[in-house]
């Protein structure tokens, strides 16, 4: 991994922590909706729901990642870091806490409520997931793998995201968590929006806190 510069490391890790916290929040709001969860929640959840619900999906999501972090590991460990952990570890406990608070606020959200709610959590999510991606103090076990795939096949980024969540959309499925709207749009949006706040936001955002 990369030694980050000490000057550097604070905006680096601000970055990181928002970024995991706001796609954790962006989980909840896309449970919310009603519409489907982003495509590795929908297998995540799915398989949570098939084989391990009877302990909470904040613990199963941290066992899930352990699993994925050793392949990371081996695959390429560069993407290993401090977000890593983070997410990790935080993901599933704040994506709770928020499904929690915002069905307390919003307890019957009406049609465009719901409609709201989904467009929040794609543009949050997509957001978030480019702050702790370009922060290079680590990414999710999951956004490891196409990045991964994406450096060594020398592919564009938002082809091998798109393909990867296809997969763990039918991973999903298949375990009987059926997708939405959201889970669709996610699919085959998420990676090329993560791509566009990367160029417009995220890396002239760390450009500037460099000078």
């Amino acid at each position: 991994m990369k030694i980050t510069l000490p000057h550097q490391f604070r905006p680096r890790l601000i970055m990181t922590t928002t970024g995991v916290i706001l796609c954790a929040i962006a989980v909840g709001f896309f449970k919310c909706s009603l519409f489907g969860v982003d495509p590795f929640q929908c297998f995540a959840q799915g398989s949570w729901q098939r084989l391990m619900s009877h302990i909470s999906y904040g613990t199963y999501y941290a066992g899930l990642s352990l699993l994925m972090l050793i392949l990371d590991f081996f695959l390429d460990k560069h993407y290993i870091g401090i977000a890593t952990f983070i997410n990790m570890f935080l993901t599933g406990y704040i994506a709770d806490f928020s499904q929690a608070t915002i069905s307390r606020l919003v307890p019957s959200p009406s049609l465009m409520v719901r409609v709201l709610m989904l467009l929040i959590a794609v543009v949050v999510m997509c957001f978030a997931s480019s702050l702790y991606m370009t922060s290079d103090l680590g990414v999710s076990v999951y956004d490891a793998i196409p990045i991964i795939i994406s450096n060594k096949s020398k592919k564009p980024f938002r082809f091998c995201r798109i393909g990867c969540d296809l997969i763990c959309v039918i991973v999903g499925t298949l375990c009987g968590l059926l997708p939405g709207l959201g889970t669709l749009i996610t699919a085959f949006f998420m990676g090329p929006l993560i791509e566009f706040f990367n160029v417009k936001f995220s890396r002239p955002l760390l450009d500037r806190r460099k000078h």
